[in-house]
C-alpha cells in the first residue's frame, strides 16, 4: 500500500476521534451529565429549555401541508426497516462468532437519548426516535458490513467511490494478485484494533 495513503488515513482517523471528543465535550456548554445512559440537565437548563418548547396544537397548526400530507410516506420505510434490522441482527449473531470477526455492539450506533429534551414536544420526539432508529440501524449494519467485507474481499475498489468506511485502509489494492493470495488470511484476521 502507498505510503502516503497510509499516512492520510491515519491523520483522518485522527481528525475524526477529534471530532468525536468536541461533539462530547458539549456537555459542559449546554448543562448535562450522563449518568447510566441518561442524560440529566442542570435544574436551570431545564427551565430554559421549557422556554422553547412547540405546544403540539401550535406545532401542527403551523406545519407546513407538505409535511403533513409526506408524514406516511416517510412512516411507511419503518416495517422496512425492522425487517433488515431482523435480518442483518440474525446473520450477525449467527455468522460472526463463526468467521470469528468482533461482534458488533448494537448501543454503539442505535442511540435514544433526545427524549431528555424539553424543548421537544412528543411529536418531535417520536419523530427523533425515528431518525435515531433509522440512521442508527444503518450505521450498525454498515459496520456489520464492513467487518463482512473485511473477511469476504478485503479489496480497494478501482473506480472511485464517494466515501471511504474505516476498515479500508487494511483492503489490498486492486489489482494486486499476489499480495490478495498472500495476505488474505492475515487480513481476514486482522481485527485487533477494535478491541
Amino acid at each position: 500500500m502507498n505510503a502516503s495513503i497510509d499516512a492520510l488515513l491515519d491523520k483522518i482517523k485522527i481528525l475524526e476521534q477529534e471530532l468525536i471528543e468536541e461533539i462530547q465535550n458539549q456537555h459542559q456548554d449546554f448543562a448535562y451529565k450522563i449518568r447510566n445512559n441518561r442524560v440529566l440537565f442542570d435544574p436551570q437548563a431545564i427551565i430554559q429549555h421549557k422556554r422553547y418548547l412547540q405546544q403540539l396544537w401550535d406545532y401542527l397548526r403551523k406545519a407546513p401541508l407538505k409535511h403533513i400530507l409526506s408524514t406516511p410516506v416517510i412512516w411507511s420505510v419503518l416495517p422496512a426497516a425492522m425487517m433488515l434490522d431482523v435480518i442483518v441482527s440474525l446473520y450477525h449473531v449467527i455468522c460472526f462468532p463463526i468467521y470469528q470477526i468482533p461482534m458488533v455492539k448494537r448501543s454503539d450506533y442505535i442511540v435514544f437519548d433526545r427524549q431528555y429534551l424539553n424543548y421537544l414536544n412528543f411529536i418531535e420526539k417520536i419523530n427523533c426516535a425515528y431518525c435515531s432508529y433509522f440512521n442508527g440501524l444503518l450505521a450498525y449494519s454498515q459496520e456489520i458490513a464492513v467487518r463482512t467485507e473485511q473477511f469476504w474481499c478485503p479489496i480497494k475498489h478501482a473506480r472511485r467511490i464517494s466515501a471511504l468506511h474505516h476498515r479500508y485502509q487494511k483492503f489490498i489494492d486492486y489489482g494486486d494478485a499476489k499480495s490478495y493470495r498472500d495476505k488474505k488470511e492475515i487480513i481476514r484476521r486482522d481485527f485487533e484494533d477494535l478491541g
